[in-house]
């Protein structure tokens, strides 16, 4: 507690730092992982193949990838950029998954009313496809957001600032309150996000719940 109340400062920046790293990474995973998933769900085939080889993906070792991403986008070994591409590439071998599962999962037959009724296909994507598959999309990126929140950490091992400097500085130095400030302060973070993705999801999924008054409604006709 002596510790936090001399390096709190210290500890608010890697915590800035720390979210906007998980925040770029997330936000990227998820533009590219959606349609990636959307394109693996309406072509099998070639799904197969996206999705095997996004497990490949997800497991090869965060530190080989560190070193590989600036080999192949001519970043710096040091530099956020390099953590947030590794990141990315966990994210959306992560999150393509859940989103070929989600769009996977809508109704043929309210495609096909849909089509019938002169949608195209720009138009079923946005107002049929999305809408349906955005429940299994919110669990996707909840598990996303925590996910790479809990990874970002590994950035402090190349010495790029975060959470995860407070574990390295506190093994190098002794000192438990830093180390476990670190993990307490990542897993609270990762809570936040997956607190404020959670309500993100419902504000968007209105359509998925009854209206209040309407249960009212067939409460008081039961009774």
């Amino acid at each position: 507690m002596t510790w936090l109340t001399h390096a709190w400062p210290q500890v608010l920046d890697l915590g800035r730092a720390h979210l906007a790293l998980s925040a770029l990474a997330v936000v990227a995973s998820l533009v590219l992982a959606v349609p990636l998933g959307y394109l693996a769900a309406r072509r099998p085939r070639l799904g197969a193949a996206v999705t095997s080889t996004m497990s490949v993906l997800y497991a090869i070792p965060a530190l080989p990838l560190l070193v590989v991403v600036p080999v192949v986008l001519g970043t710096p070994l040091r530099s956020p950029a390099t953590v947030v591409a590794a990141l990315t590439c966990y994210g959306v071998a992560l999150m393509v998954r859940s989103a070929a599962d989600g769009f996977t999962a809508v109704d043929p037959g309210v495609r096909q009313a849909a089509e019938a009724v002169g949608h195209s296909r720009w138009s079923l994507w946005w107002h049929v496809d999305l809408p349906l598959a955005t429940p299994a999309l919110v669990a996707g990126a909840r598990v996303l957001c925590v996910s790479t929140v809990g990874l970002v950490t590994i950035g402090a091992l190349v010495g790029v600032p975060s959470l995860g400097t407070l574990f390295t500085d506190g093994f190098q130095r002794g000192i438990v309150a830093e180390i476990v400030t670190g993990i307490l302060a990542t897993v609270a973070l990762g809570l936040a996000l997956d607190g404020a993705c959670a309500l993100v999801g419902r504000a968007l999924t209105r359509w998925d719940r009854p209206a209040p008054h309407r249960s009212r409604a067939r409460d008081g006709g039961a009774g």
